[in-house]
């Protein structure tokens, strides 16, 4: 009988009085209301997710007082202050919405004689306990060490965002990644034409602060630019990658055995983003309506 690597580190439980709750530690006291919103208290997380949105109002400021502003064009000013504007605002509204969204996590401390009962399993059928939160865990789910959950479809935890990557944040993150290299990539444009712009004119006339000033100042956001649209670009396109061929990145790494059903490149894209295709993709806003478009499809 073939096996699957993922199953090793599940503990393979065929009856619910093996799943031993005693053994468990009772679910923490819910808050007043179940619609509380989701933050990750990690230390580390949250350095990251302070200095993100420092660096994105770096480099508001050196766009709009060193770029804009002193720039004699004013319809040159208006147009890439709306645009860089716009996807700042973007950026920032997905890094929150990432980062204060549920991911998918599996209930805690379920694992119950009485809950896994209330299943009705056909007699035989297996089921997954987590040992570490104690809960039931569903197909594709995996355990975070940062979380402290399972988190069904699982790609990573990531600290930038302070959150897991998961089923039901996924779309968030991608259009954190895409706003952010859209905006390095347009400040990286303007720093250019800056840069022309000066050479040809007088620099004291250049801008609002002195050349030495302005000059450290571009270098600090070309550099900041260029960083963050090369690593955005890539994870951009490696979520992209793995969303259309229906993978995770834990999957991915334990290289696990396909047992889901195997559907199309755009409907893996609509499970992620929402049914059907609309603008709503690119709102962080919008919540992802999956329609027709199932979330699971399982080899039985």
């Amino acid at each position: 009988m073939k096996s699957f690597p993922a199953n090793r580190s599940r503990d393979i439980e065929r009856q619910a009085g093996y799943l031993r709750p005693e053994h468990c530690v009772p679910p923490p006291p819910r808050g007043p209301s179940a619609d509380d919103m989701w933050f990750i208290r990690d230390g580390c997380g949250i350095v990251c997710g302070v200095i993100t949105w420092l660096l994105v109002f770096y480099a508001e400021f050196v766009v709009v007082f060193v770029m804009l502003l002193p720039a004699k064009n004013v319809l040159y000013s208006i147009f890439n202050g709306a645009v860089f504007n716009a996807l700042a605002f973007l950026a920032l509204a997905s890094h929150f919405k990432a980062m204060c969204t549920d991911p998918g996590a599996v209930p805690k401390g379920n694992a119950t004689k009485e809950f896994i009962e209330s299943l009705q399993l056909r007699p035989g059928q297996v089921v997954y306990k987590c040992p570490k939160c104690c809960s039931i865990k569903p197909d594709r789910a995996h355990h975070c060490s940062v979380c402290k959950r399972c988190i069904r479809k699982m790609d990573h935890h990531c600290p930038w965002v302070n959150n897991c990557v998961g089923e039901t944040n996924q779309k968030y993150f991608v259009l954190f990644t895409m706003y952010i290299a859209l905006i390095s990539l347009h400040a990286l444009i303007m720093v250019a034409l800056h840069f022309v712009f000066c050479f040809e004119e007088d620099w004291a006339k250049c801008g609002n602060f002195s050349p030495p000033t302005t000059v450290i100042l571009l270098i600090f956001l070309c550099f900041e630019g260029l960083l963050f649209l090369i690593f955005t670009a890539v994870m951009f396109g490696t979520q992209v990658h793995s969303i259309c061929n229906d993978e995770t990145g834990i999957e991915q790494l334990k290289k696990e055995e396909r047992r889901w059903v195997k559907k199309s490149k755009w409907m893996n894209m609509k499970v992620v983003f929402g049914h059907p295709f609309s603008i709503a993709w690119l709102n962080p806003f919008a919540t992802p309506d999956h329609g027709k478009a199932n979330l699971y499809q399982y080899v039985v």
